[in-house]
């Protein structure tokens, strides 16, 4: 492969990547901002006996927003949002290959010396494990309490930065954090919140009163996407900062301190 070859399809996947995150982190944000003004509205609205309904206005258009208890529609009729998450990901990890994994910005010889095959596993290792030690901790007790997870969520990121700064290049030490938070908001989409939302259409469907264990469940891995997608946001455009960021000296510590800048944005943005 030519470097004008392998440049254009950098850039192609990279625009895809971009776009795709647009529409997913778009609309995740768009229904956990409706989610939190119904949970506002829902105890005045019962107070005065009407639906709770928001209105808005954009392009040429009112519209009113009303949040069902029940299925109103055949199931064939009810829209999905699940692609967007699964193309953002995927162009993700074409792009950690093409410019990681295919390419010499993996490894640094001043920081270990290991070959481009250890590198490659180890990246693998984080991104699976990542989402494992996510998932049981966000099933077990510490789930329950949003402070201890988050606590918890701190150390980890601290503990897995500091450790890839011992074996990989700074800049992909970063790629590789925002590459598990990615994996992680994936499989959050495929694994936990779409099951979920499947055994909920499938109950309405039928008539059965469904777990409504399965709304909060799904609720709450959404709820956690909406946090990880901004310190993602930050990472990206960090590498192009190498001073600043990953070349510095302190580059773990500013890694951890850019998650919880982007955790507070993003709790500001669902508050607004």
């Amino acid at each position: 492969m030519t470097s004008a070859i392998r440049e254009w399809l950098n850039l192609g996947v990279r625009w895809f990547h971009v776009f795709a995150a647009i529409l997913w982190v778009g609309q995740t944000y768009y229904f956990t901002w409706l989610d939190g003004q119904f949970g506002r509205l829902e105890k005045k609205a019962a107070a005065d006996g009407v639906p709770a309904q928001i209105w808005m206005v954009h392009s040429g258009g009112f519209y009113a927003v009303a949040k069902q208890k029940s299925l109103g529609v055949r199931p064939d009729q009810v829209r999905w949002f699940r692609w967007e998450a699964l193309m953002t990901w995927v162009s993700g990890m074409v792009l950690l290959y093409l410019v990681y994994y295919a390419s010499s910005g993996l490894i640094d010889a001043d920081v270990a010396n290991i070959s481009q095959g250890r590198g490659i596993a180890i990246g693998f290792a984080v991104l699976v494990g990542g989402w494992l030690v996510y998932d049981v901790a966000a099933r077990s007790r510490l789930g329950r309490s949003e402070a201890v997870f988050a606590a918890f969520s701190l150390l980890a990121i601290a503990a897995l930065a500091w450790g890839l700064m011992h074996v990989l290049s700074g800049r992909a030490v970063y790629i590789h954090v925002g590459a598990v938070f990615g994996t992680i908001m994936t499989a959050n989409v495929w694994f936990r919140i779409l099951p979920s939302q499947r055994k909920m259409i499938a109950a309405a469907a039928s008539g059965d009163k469904f777990d409504a264990s399965l709304g909060a469940q799904a609720k709450l891995r959404s709820k956690h996407n909406t946090f990880m997608a901004v310190p993602v946001v930050f990472i990206m455009i960090s590498n192009h900062f190498p001073v600043a960021t990953y070349g510095n000296s302190y580059g773990w510590e500013i890694l951890v301190a850019l998650v919880v800048i982007g955790w507070a944005a993003a709790k500001l943005i669902r508050e607004a």
